[in-house]
């Protein structure tokens, strides 16, 4: 994709789209738009204040999708970037605008659950709606989404889409792409277009996948509809084993889906990664903790045949109740973030992740080679104060590998990013695209890891480039975001 120039200056674009909706949805305030023009919360430059980016020429606030419809009607006329967003969750760069007067659509204010049905077990919710309030909404009346990201104190219903999210009970309940009946979506030019809500059809390729997980690169999602389940947290068992090495853990995971349990949370901890979560038990181990739910029934069943499978792997058994209390603390919200601001400025230090997937036979080299080549390769290996991984989200063919770094930072704020996080995240890529696996399993692409998406997709890219021509043709909608620019 080559990036296009709009030939209406600034102050153009901003009167224009003035007119088109109200000037009080046009926001122009410089430090808004600084702050605009950045999605990692953890950018060690943007809590000093450093923004180097283009800025963009403002942030549009959307109250319906008819609105959505005009401004990108409007942007497509006159080769306007559009950078999508709702919660502002994303970590992978995707939303950070790269080029010059770029338009932020923001959809936080379509905030509104427009329906909940029990009888079909579906809810359906505009765009802007945080998946906390969909989930009280639901509680209140014993339902539940059953996804669960970190962020659901703070993200809305349209970005856990656009980046094919997934959540802490996944093993159970499947990401958002399992759990997405139904949407509402609007491609540049302003074409309103709608996928309907049934439980299953053969009528062609699934549709829905062009939208889910597109970060915005095609299209501006307003509305979703997903599945529901009954609530049932009086039947959670909660069971925690202490085990040699995170390999040994993992094979225990697989033993656990291969063998047809579907425990809600299923998660390996590696020494290191354990430590920081479980300190208070680990005592230098490796950690698996497993959470049950569902009818009372099934609970009892699931909890038995881990507790059986376990059995037969060495380990030492772990108190319910503290990986209840660790249950219960899972999720961030804006306190911790800024709680994590306020640490980097004053102690110049940062923890940062990236999260692969790979085969259940490829697991243990994948750990060892990551570990081993950060360990000898990465020129700042002193500096690091953490290096682990965990397992968290397994399927009967595999899991994810979710590597963490925490590290001192030793440089000016500018170069950051550069002299860690990108020779860290290029290591675990390489090494996951090396061993067959993939190289994100549900941060999305973004821009950071936009330059490995050819060897992704491989001899199947042209399919995913095709997406892009047919929906996006001028180019408008996120550049640099899934699709590398020519």
């Amino acid at each position: 994709m080559v990036a296009s120039r709009s030939p209406l200056e600034r102050s153009e674009i901003v009167a224009r789209l003035e007119r088109l909706l109200t000037p009080e949805q046009i926001v122009t305030d410089e430090q808004e738009l600084r702050e605009a023009s950045v999605d990692r919360f953890k950018k060690y430059t943007a809590v000093h204040g450093i923004f180097d980016g283009p800025i963009p020429a403002a942030i549009v606030l959307a109250r319906s999708t008819e609105d959505v419809a005009r401004v990108l009607a409007f942007a497509d006329e006159h080769l306007i970037n559009v950078v999508p967003r709702t919660g502002r969750t994303a970590t992978e760069g995707g939303l950070e605008t790269i080029v010059d007067d770029t338009i932020v659509l923001d959809g936080s204010q379509m905030d509104a659950i427009l329906d909940i049905d029990p009888v079909n077990m579906t809810a359906t919710a505009q765009c802007g709606v945080p998946l906390q309030r969909l989930e009280d909404e639901l509680r209140a009346r014993g339902l539940t989404t059953g996804h669960s990201p970190q962020s659901k104190p703070i993200a809305q219903m349209g970005g856990l889409v656009a980046t094919r999210s997934i959540g802490q009970f996944s093993t159970l309940y499947g990401g958002i792409e399992d759990l997405t009946m139904g949407l509402e979506a609007v491609f540049p030019g302003g074409a309103v277009r709608r996928i309907k809500n049934v439980p299953r059809r053969a009528a062609g390729p699934d549709i829905r996948h062009i939208v889910i997980g597109n970060e915005g690169a095609l299209c501006f999602i307003t509305e979703v509809t997903v599945k529901i389940f009954r609530y049932q947290p009086e039947h959670l068992r909660f069971l925690g084993f202490l085990v040699e090495s995170l390999p040994a853990g993992v094979e225990g995971l697989r033993e656990i889906i291969v063998e047809g349990y579907r425990p809600s949370v299923a998660r390996a901890y590696s020494e290191e990664d354990a430590a920081q979560h479980f300190a208070h038990f680990a005592g230098g181990r490796a950690v698996v903790v497993v959470v049950a739910e569902g009818p009372q029934a099934i609970a009892d069943a699931t909890a038995e045949g881990v507790e059986r499978i376990f059995a037969g792997i060495p380990h030492e058994p772990v108190d319910p109740a503290l990986v209840e209390a660790w249950f219960d603390g899972l999720n961030w919200g804006k306190d911790k973030i800024d709680a994590e601001k306020r640490a980097m400025l004053e102690t110049a230090h940062l923890g940062y992740t990236t999260e692969v997937s790979i085969g259940w036979s490829g697991v243990r080299e994948l750990f060892e080679s990551v570990m081993h080549r950060v360990r000898t390769e990465f020129p700042r290996e002193a500096d690091l104060t953490m290096l682990g991984a965990h397992s968290s989200h397994s399927y009967q063919t595999g899991t994810n590998l979710y590597f963490v770094y925490d590290y001192r930072i030793d440089c000016e704020p500018r170069e950051e990013i550069a002299e860690y996080h990108v020779p860290l995240n290029a290591i675990i890529v390489e090494e996951a695209l090396r061993l067959g696996g993939s190289m994100v399993h549900h941060h999305g692409i973004g821009k950071y890891r936009t330059p490995w998406t050819l060897e992704e997709h491989g001899t199947a890219y042209p399919l995913l480039a095709g997406l892009k021509r047919q929906f996006d043709p001028n180019g408008i909608m996120n550049l640099g975001t899934v699709f590398p620019i020519a």
